[in-house]
């Protein structure tokens, strides 16, 4: 099975929801026009990191962003892992992945799990408690956030429930990219799977972002990769590659589960 998938490296507004979704539905059509048939977006690509105003911009239980994305989805025939958004519940907001599939149907949300300390998160942002595995597109899949990259135990989780592919959505900054490039390739030769990964480009008033969105198969190849620029990556992941890594090097069966 081979899938077309594209990553959305958009640059985002600061704090703008109204200009981002405009943006947002521009870009979207020319990833299906490239010939996608899943689509990524970044994280919290509807408000970028303006924390400190998320009680009044962000979204309430996230009903305008999944509207927005079922909308998108059954306009143009795409699956989306849409990014994730920041969501507003009673008790605070969370950093939410949402995931729908062609039809339009809201496949699953995530919460993200893993606060990063270095950008405020834990001040403004409630930590999430969702499973990060869903199916999509007829194939199992999980899909994280950023800062949960660097917690490889919570990725094995989901190869272990049969995960063939990581969907990784992230506002990673430029000083630390090496870092991104790095964490996901071990992340997709540890765990014997494709890693797709959608990362903003530009900049907001305290950060800089460093855009080179990658997708690695199985063995660690990094098969599509983008610049720093806001652009659209596009590349093909086929499935049947899972089965034979798997099989040729069988680190699930040969793990050691008493011992560690």
């Amino acid at each position: 099975m081979k899938h077309t998938v594209a990553m959305i490296q958009l640059d985002i507004k600061y704090g703008d929801p109204k200009s981002n979704f405009t943006h947002a539905s521009t870009q979207i059509e020319k990833a299906a026009i490239a010939g996608a048939d899943i689509v990524l977006l970044p994280e919290l690509w509807t408000t970028g990191y303006d924390l400190t105003r998320l009680d009044e911009i962000a979204d309430n239980h996230a009903r305008k962003s999944i509207a927005f994305l079922q909308e998108q989805a059954r306009k143009h025939n795409v699956s989306l892992v849409g990014g994730s958004v920041a969501e507003k519940y009673e008790d605070g907001v969370r950093n939410t992945l949402l995931v729908i599939d062609e039809k339009g149907e809201l496949v699953h949300k995530y919460s993200k799990l893993h606060l990063f300390q270095l950008m405020d998160e834990h001040i403004y942002l409630e930590e999430g408690e969702d499973d990060a595995e869903f199916e999509l597109a007829g194939v199992k899949s999980t899909g994280f956030i950023c800062y949960d990259i660097r917690f490889p135990e919570w990725m094995r989780k989901s190869a272990l429930q049969g995960a063939k592919v990581m969907y990784v959505v992230a506002e990673w900054p430029n000083p630390r990219i090496d870092h991104w490039k790095t964490l996901l390739q071990a992340r997709a030769i540890e765990n014997q799977c494709y890693v797709v990964a959608c990362n903003r480009s530009g900049a907001d008033p305290k950060n800089e972002f460093g855009g080179m969105s990658l997708i690695v198969d199985p063995w660690g190849e990094i098969i599509a990769e983008g610049s720093r620029r806001e652009e659209i990556v596009v590349g093909e992941i086929d499935f049947a590659l899972v089965d034979e890594v798997r099989k040729r090097i069988p680190v699930f069966r040969d793990r050691r589960e008493g011992r560690y």
